[in-house]
C-alpha cells in the first residue's frame, strides 16, 4: 500500500526508523534490530535505513559496512543501507554520527532514530507518535554535568546553555523537582529521537552541537563533554522545537515496545522475559544465525547459552542501585562480554 494510501486510511503519517551501522558490533547489533522490528512490527510500513559512515579524512580506517553476509542480511530484512559523509565529526567523537546520519533521510519525511544497540519487542505502530513535538529517552541517569564544589551548578550551567541559543530556560524545567537537583532540568538519553523533518532536526542539532564544541562557555570549563555532547546537545534541540519530556506516554519506548540493552550481559541480567524471548527467537532463524554467530558477544550469550547463566545470576525484583555492582558480578564469573 502506497505511504499516501495509508495516510488516508488511518490518518497517520508513514515515518522513517534509522539506526547507525559500522564495520564493527554495530553492523551485528543493526541485523538485530532489523530483525526484531520485523518480527514485533510485521505492518510496519515504512522504511529502515541503516546510516552507515563513508571513508574520509575523519576516519583512519574505512567505517562503512563491507561484509557480504551482513549487506545480505540486512536486504533480506527490509533494510536500506543508507551511506553519509562525515563532514564535522567521524572517529574521534563517533557519537556524532547519530547527528550527521540525520541530513541523509529524506527530507520532509518523519523520522524516528533508535541506538543501534536496541530491540523492538512490541508493535511500534501502536506508537502515538505526535511528530511535531520533539522527545527522546528519559531512561537515564545524571550523568552531565557534574557540577563542581565551587560551581557553577545545574542552574548556571544549563542557563547558559539555553540563552547562547535564544532559547527560553524556564520553560524547561520541572518544578515539581527541586533546585540544583539534576532531573529539575530537561535531559535525556540520546537512545531514541524523533521529529517530523530529519533536515530541520539534523541541521539545529549539528549547528548546536558544534558551537558547544568549538566556541566553549566559560560555565562549562570543568565539565567533559566526550562522550556527551550529543546529550547535552539534544534537549536544546527538542526544546527550540516546541518538545519536551512530556511529548510521549510513559511505558511504551523504554517500555513495552522497545528495549535499549546497551550490552547483551547486562540485557540478560536486568530485563524482562519478554525482551530475552524476542532476542532467541530473531537469533534462531539459520539465516540470522549463520550471520550473528561472528559476533563474539551474540555468539556467546545467546547460541552457547552463556546468557541464561548470567540471568540465573540475578533477581530481577531486586536489582543492585548501581550498574557497576551488576558489571563486577559478571565480570567476577568470567561472563563479561562486549
Amino acid at each position: 500500500m502506497a505511504k499516501q494510501q495509508v495516510a488516508k486510511t488511518t490518518g497517520r503519517r508513514p515515518f522513517n526508523i534509522v539506526v547507525v551501522g559500522q564495520n564493527n558490533r554495530l553492523q551485528y547489533e543493526a541485523v538485530l534490530f532489523a530483525a526484531s522490528l520485523r518480527h514485533s512490527t510485521p505492518d510496519f510500513d515504512g522504511r529502515l535505513f541503516i546510516a552507515h559512515p563513508q571513508p574520509g579524512p575523519n576516519w583512519d580506517e574505512d567505517p562503512s559496512i563491507q561484509s557480504d553476509d551482513v549487506r545480505a542480511a540486512l536486504d533480506m530484512l527490509g533494510a536500506e543501507l543508507l551511506p553519509f559523509d562525515n563532514k564535522v565529526f567521524g572517529q574521534t567523537y563517533p557519537h556524532g554520527n547519530k547527528i550527521e546520519a540525520l541530513l541523509a533521510l529524506p527530507e520532509g519525511e518523519p523520522f524516528v532514530f533508535f541506538d543501534t544497540d536496541t530491540l523492538i519487542t512490541g508493535d511500534l505502530m501502536s506508537v502515538p507518535f505526535d511528530f511535531s513535538r520533539p522527545t527522546a529517552s528519559l531512561k537515564r541517569e545524571g550523568t552531565w554535568p557534574q557540577p563542581t564544589l565551587y560551581g557553577p551548578g545545574y542552574t548556571e550551567i544549563w542557563r547558559a546553555l539555553y540563552s547562547r541559543f535564544g532559547l527560553d530556560f524556564e520553560s524547561s524545567l520541572d518544578f515539581d523537582q527541586p533546585d540544583e537537583y539534576w532531573r529539575r532540568y530537561l535531559y535525556f538519553n540520546a537512545g531514541f529521537f524523533y521529529y517530523e523533518c530529519p533536515h530541520k532536526f539534523g541541521h539545529r542539532f549539528l549547528t548546536y552541537a558544534r558551537s558547544i564544541r568549538d566556541t566553549p562557555l566559560p560555565e562549562l570549563v570543568c565539565q567533559s563533554l566526550n562522550p556527551w555532547l550529543d546529550q547535552v546537545a539534544l534537549p536544546l534541540v527538542i526544546h527550540s522545537f516546541g518538545g519536551g519530556r512530556d511529548s510521549l506516554p510513559e511505558g511504551l519506548l523504554d517500555g513495552a515496545v522497545s528495549c535499549h540493552y546497551r550490552l547483551f550481559p547486562l540485557l540478560y541480567a536486568r530485563e524482562a522475559d519478554r525482551v530475552v524471548e524476542v532476542l532467541e527467537e530473531v537469533c534462531a532463524p539459520n539465516k540470522i544465525k549463520k550471520v550473528l554467530k561472528n559476533y563474539e558477544p551474540l555468539k556467546k550469550m545467546v547460541y552457547q547459552g552463556k546468557g541464561e547463566k548470567v540471568r540465573e545470576m540475578f533477581d530481577r525484583e531486586n536489582l543492585p542501585h548501581k550498574e557497576q555492582a551488576i558489571r563486577n558480578r559478571i565480570k567476577s564469573k568470567g561472563l563479561w562480554l562486549r
